[in-house]
């Protein structure tokens, strides 16, 4: 009962404040102008993210006796938001984005969530520390790459966290499970605005919220007995977004486009996996319908394996590993032979 009336609420809460954020989004001219690196046309406003934080923290207050549980990821989460907010607004430099996500990243850490696989030494938690940072930081940027065309970021978070909480509730983790409706729920409620003719925008306070808060749910759920299993499975959820950053990350270096780790904060275009396959023949919502198919079905595959040893892990993860190569292949030859290479 408790997880349905928290879908509800922040469902409800999201999708009837939606205008009034509009609203507000257009009166503080909080709006995403149109640009060269940009595929849509004219001004949209910004606070849909907003909007979304909103509708999840209340619904989340109807679950008091367990929110202290969340305490660190919705701080951090929180900390993300202000700071992608202000960047929708007054364009924050690359290395103080950077610095927050990580001052953000430290909530997790400190609250004892993290990767673990290596023996306890110092050498194995130095290395887990650091390959969490690694994992908060990079989703938290990963989502907000993934924003790029309507309903693909908070489509797909929807998808992510409905995976994530069926095998939560399986595995009889009812809190971190009802903190991941509330949040669907939110997003679900924002979805049909980012459709709509007056349309909203999740902005960078929304994608990179959705990207921090799935990043904490992967690290704070228990996912599996074996070790590797439980690390395989968000890896499998979120592949998507993990594919679309390394995938674009290497595009860009290999040609030359970005050869820091600022540059690689800063730098925006159309060479996304969505916009890869707009550019080899798809159109625009039959791309977010592709990417929606491939997280699902990487989502079903996680559920499979929720139950398996190592090795049958290993194999999802490579049977998924082979499937993107097969669409990075591919995008490749199409962009080539456009490019007449």
């Amino acid at each position: 009962m408790l997880t349905l009336t928290t879908f509800i609420v922040s469902f409800l809460v999201v999708f009837l404040s939606m205008p009034l954020f509009r609203g507000l989004a257009v009166k503080l001219d909080i709006l995403d102008l149109p640009g060269r690196r940009k595929i849509h046309k004219e001004a949209v406003p910004l606070l849909g993210g907003v909007a979304i934080y909103a509708g999840f923290i209340l619904s989340l207050l109807l679950n008091l006796k367990s929110i202290h549980l969340f305490f660190p990821i919705l701080a951090g989460a929180t900390v993300i938001l202000i700071v992608g907010l202000l960047d929708d607004i007054i364009k924050l430099s690359a290395l103080f984005r950077l610095g927050c996500q990580f001052l953000a990243s430290l909530f997790i850490l400190a609250s004892g969530n993290r990767i673990s696989f290596l023996p306890r030494s110092f050498l194995g938690d130095t290395v887990e520390i650091i390959i969490t940072l690694v994992w908060i930081i990079g989703l938290t940027n990963a989502y907000n790459y993934l924003d790029g065309m309507d309903g693909l970021a908070s489509g797909s978070a929807v998808i992510n966290l409905f995976c994530f909480a069926v095998i939560l509730y399986k595995n009889g983790q009812l809190p971190l499970g009802v903190l991941a409706v509330g949040l669907m729920g939110a997003c679900l409620g924002f979805l049909p605005y980012n459709f709509k003719k007056e349309k909203m925008f999740l902005g960078d306070a929304g994608s990179t919220f959705l990207g921090f808060i799935l990043a904490g749910i992967a690290l704070a759920g228990s996912w599996a007995s074996d070790n590797m299993v439980k690390i395989f499975i968000p890896v499998l959820i979120l592949g998507v977004p993990i594919f679309d950053m390394v995938f674009t990350t290497i595009m860009r270096i290999k040609e030359g486009k970005i050869k820091t780790l600022l540059e690689w904060l800063q730098y925006g275009g159309k060479d996304h996996f969505h916009h890869y396959l707009v550019d080899i023949g798809l159109k625009p919502h039959g791309a977010v319908i592709f990417i929606y198919f491939v997280t699902t079905s990487l989502g079903i595959s996680a559920f499979m394996v929720s139950n398996d040893t190592a090795i049958e892990g290993f194999f999802s993860l490579f049977q998924a590993g082979i499937i993107f190569g097969i669409i990075a292949t591919l995008i490749v030859v199409g962009k080539r032979r456009r490019s007449g290479w």
